[in-house]
C-alpha cells in the first residue's frame, strides 16, 4: 500500500467511523485512479448480496477520496469536500467482495475546477465512480456525484 493510500485510509477511518465498520480498505491510488475494497461479509443484506446503502457509501467515498488525494497532489490545503448530489444505478447484484473505482475527469474539467476554487473559494466537480464484483470488470453499480470544495 502506498503512502497516499495509507493516508487516505487513516483519514476515512478517523473522520468517517462508518468506514471502519464497513471494512473499507484503500487498495491503491495510481495514475489518478482510486480503488477501494468493500467486503461482502461486513455489508451483506438479507438476500446474501451487498446492501445498497453500503454500495452507495462506497461509490460516494471513492469520489470523495479521489478528490481528497488529487487536491493533496496539487498542494491545495484547507478546503472542505462535501457531496452535494448523487445519482446511482444498480444494474447487477454484488454477490462477493467488491471494488469501488473512481477515475479522473478530463484535464480541462480539472483545470476549470481549480480555477473556480482559486477565484471564488468554492467549486463543483462531477465525478463518476463504479463498483465491480472482485474478479469482474462488469459494472454492478454506477454513480455520478457532484462534489463541492469550499473554504
Amino acid at each position: 500500500m502506498s503512502r497516499d493510500s495509507r493516508h487516505l485510509e487513516s483519514i476515512l477511518h478517523h473522520d468517517i467511523p462508518l468506514t471502519r465498520d464497513m471494512g473499507l480498505k484503500v487498495l491503491d491510488w495510481h495514475d489518478q485512479q482510486l480503488r477501494l475494497h468493500l467486503p461482502l461479509e461486513a455489508n451483506v443484506n438479507h438476500k446474501s448480496t451487498m446492501f445498497g446503502g453500503s454500495l452507495y457509501c462506497g461509490a460516494v467515498l471513492a469520489g470523495w477520496g479521489w478528490l481528497h488525494l488529487r487536491l493533496r497532489e496539487e498542494g491545495v490545503k484547507g478546503g472542505h469536500i462535501v457531496i452535494h448530489e448523487g445519482h446511482i444505478s444498480y444494474p447487477l447484484p454484488v454477490t462477493m467482495d467488491a471494488t469501488a473505482i473512481c477515475q479522473a475527469p478530463s484535464a480541462a474539467v480539472w483545470k476549470k475546477f481549480l480555477a473556480m476554487y482559486e477565484r471564488y473559494g468554492r467549486a463543483r466537480l462531477k465525478l463518476h465512480s463504479r463498483i465491480v464484483n472482485v474478479g469482474s470488470e462488469e459494472d454492478a453499480v454506477t454513480f455520478t456525484g457532484q462534489y463541492v470544495l469550499h473554504r
